[in-house]
């Protein structure tokens, strides 16, 4: 037999029984799951998976300057509400 420890890890609740019942799917546990993470991280060198912060791409970052040219412009139209914007669209 390998020689073993014992590992805790603080989680979700849902989170882990969702897991459960994904590894449970592929035919092994958590714990099973967690050694093969651990595992290929090693294998790697690191995260077997890319981890960044999800950077906007060109339409997003052209919407996001636009919107703040618009709320910078007293020239456009503003609204109290959503109804009374609402309104404006369907005439």
């Amino acid at each position: 037999m390998a020689n073993t420890t014992n590992f805790s890890v603080r989680m979700d609740v849902n989170l882990k029984k969702q897991c459960e019942n994904l590894y449970g799917e592929l035919g092994i546990n958590l714990t099973t799951a967690i050694n093969v993470f651990l595992r290929q991280s090693l294998r790697v060198g690191g995260f077997p998976f890319d981890v960044r912060l999800e950077q906007p791409n060109k339409e997003t970052i052209l919407a996001i300057l636009e919107s703040e040219k618009l709320s910078s412009d007293p020239n456009v139209k503003r609204y109290s509400d959503v109804e009374e914007a609402l309104k404006e669209l369907k005439r």
